[in-house]
């Protein structure tokens, strides 16, 4: 037998759990990491919180507060300062002085076996000079998301 009081099992999302996850999506590429040879950053950290980050190294901190901060905001995260990032900027020859590589997704259009054409997400890195050779609009229209960027050790230590 039914029982009429059941209520339905779908469950609708409120503005405040909606805001919740969209909270919680921004945090997961807040992350940095470091190998041997490397230091990747998370894209999502605004250069305040990039600053504070006592897990980054002190050394590209210290770059990034020097050579970086006095050509953008403290609220700027590193995905729309590497976005808009102007192709003849001196910051470009700074990033290149420090080996650093994007991690980008670009959308591309894939051919299926059949002939069929699909758009997919594809990861790839590409150097800031690459990045910054294509102007925003472009960008726009190729669906570039920035996920993180990545420096040499090796290059750090000699700046």
């Amino acid at each position: 037998m039914l029982n009429k009081t059941e209520k339905n099992p779908k469950k609708k999302v409120g503005i405040l759990e909606s805001l919740e996850q969209d909270i919680s999506f921004y945090e997961d590429y807040k992350y940095n990491m470091q190998d041997t040879g490397r230091v990747y950053v998370g894209c999502k950290y605004t250069f305040g919180e990039f600053l504070e980050e006592e897990e980054i190294s002190f050394k590209f901190r210290m770059v990034v507060q020097k050579y970086i901060l006095p050509e953008a905001d403290l609220e700027d995260n590193l995905e729309t300062h590497l976005y808009y990032l102007p192709e003849d900027s001196f910051l470009v020859k700074l990033y290149r002085q420090m080996k650093a590589r994007v991690r980008i997704s670009i959308l591309e259009e894939k051919k299926s076996l059949f002939g069929k054409c699909t758009k997919a997400y594809a990861t790839r890195q590409v150097t800031v000079e690459e990045l910054a050779a294509m102007t925003p609009e472009e960008k726009e229209a190729c669906g570039v998301v920035i996920q993180e960027i990545s420096v040499s050790k090796l290059a750090l230590a000699g700046l």
